[in-house]
């Protein structure tokens, strides 16, 4: 199809150079079309900041233009379910850039007479997630006036996340993880892969064939973040209980075989500290599964971030009466958080990473943005809501 000069491919991206979008007035994408399937593009009825555009599964570097005729004006955006690409886009930085991961729960065919799955065992509340569709869906917020963005796809290294409901995209504000916030604070010269999602554990990310489909598109030179704790240690379910003395660190063992066997990275990560005080300090309820990650990437010489032990520090900076104010409904919530925890959570992820041995991120730190800042969880900055919200 040809829209104001531009080609537009109804199912695919990148075999005729990029797509293009003008939301000016005459353009192909002015007057908020609602999207259309047929057409391949639109705006979301039921969001009508969110713009979404069919595209196979893969990295996509999006360019966004925006209208600098207004003086201090701002701008952000969101992908997909809520991940954090930009924040504060300025009048005085109108064109920025950044790489979205798109996928579906389709794992691709099995070979004659093996055994296994083709597509991942989704919850009730992925279906029909933005997470899982074949679309790039985009979401903007603020005062600043879209012109024009173009999407193109992109070969670039990739980082994935495998975790539990503190890692994956909360699908509602304000709650929101680490994993979510974490793109905003690397360049458009990778891409971020979330693949955690609620409930899950070592045992299920397996069994759910979730551990297949982030395997089945890792390539060498790739990094996989792996947290896990919350879920594993509940002795009350059975299928997904492993002790942490013994069949955890061995499926922390097997995960980190199964990364390195497609020459990528694994990093550790121990789980961040649910919010119970005593006399002022952290009450730790995680038992000894954050030893447990520490003690195996010790052996087998893994790269660490002890968001743990830094979540605990950040928590106890904040204090009893400030720090529900970094949790999700309304701090009646103590382990999950909302968009200023969490957004505080992922700056402790680039901390450690920039942290740790070199040798063991494989230049993971190269890629971070420039403006990703540091950040030191035992002098946070003081609650508010984040700009995402």
């Amino acid at each position: 199809m040809l829209f104001s000069g531009f080609l537009l491919a109804s199912s695919t991206v990148g075999t005729a150079g990029p797509l293009v979008f003008d939301f000016r007035p005459g353009g192909n994408a002015a007057g908020h079309p609602a999207y259309d399937a047929g057409r391949g593009f639109g705006f979301e009825s039921n969001a009508p900041t969110r713009f979404s555009v069919r595209v196979p599964e893969g990295n996509y570097r999006v360019t966004v233009h925006f209208d600098g005729s207004r003086r201090h004006s701002h701008a952000r955006v969101l992908a997909e379910q809520r991940r954090l690409m930009l924040e504060d886009v300025a009048d005085k930085k109108l064109e920025r850039s950044f790489v979205v991961n798109v996928r579906t729960a389709d794992i691709g065919p099995l070979p004659a007479n093996a055994t296994g799955g083709t597509k991942v065992a989704l919850k009730p509340r992925e279906l029909g997630s933005p997470t899982w569709d074949d679309k790039l869906t985009l979401e903007f917020a603020g005062d600043a006036s879209l012109r024009s963005m173009s999407i193109v796809t992109v070969d670039l290294p990739t980082l994935y996340l495998a975790g539990d409901s503190t890692v994956t995209d909360q699908g509602v504000a304000p709650s929101a993880s680490w994993g979510q916030m974490l793109p905003r604070f690397f360049a458009a010269d990778i891409a971020v892969a979330n693949h955690a999602e609620s409930g899950e554990s070592l045992k299920s990310f397996v069994t759910e064939l979730r551990f297949d489909k982030l395997l089945s598109t890792l390539k060498a030179g790739d990094w996989v973040m792996i947290q896990f704790g919350h879920n594993d240690q509940k002795i009350q379910s059975p299928q997904t209980y492993a002790e942490a003395a013994t069949t955890y660190r061995s499926w922390l063992r097997t995960y980190i075989a199964e990364v390195r066997r497609r020459g990528a990275t694994p990093i550790l990560v121990t789980s961040p500290e649910r919010r119970n005080f005593d006399a002022g300090h952290i009450v730790a309820s995680l038992g000894d599964y954050p030893d447990a990650v520490r003690a195996v990437a010790k052996e087998e010489s893994v790269a660490l971030i002890d968001l743990n032990l830094m979540s605990i520090r950040f928590y106890e900076a904040l204090g009893t009466e400030s720090s529900p104010r970094a949790f999700a409904d309304d701090g009646r919530d103590k382990t999950h958080h909302n968009e200023y925890g969490a957004y505080a959570l992922a700056r402790m992820v680039v901390e450690g990473l920039r942290t740790a041995a070199p040798q063991l991120t494989a230049g993971l730190v190269t890629h971070l943005a420039t403006d990703a800042g540091n950040f030191d969880p035992s002098h946070p900055p003081p609650p508010k809501p984040h700009p995402s919200s």
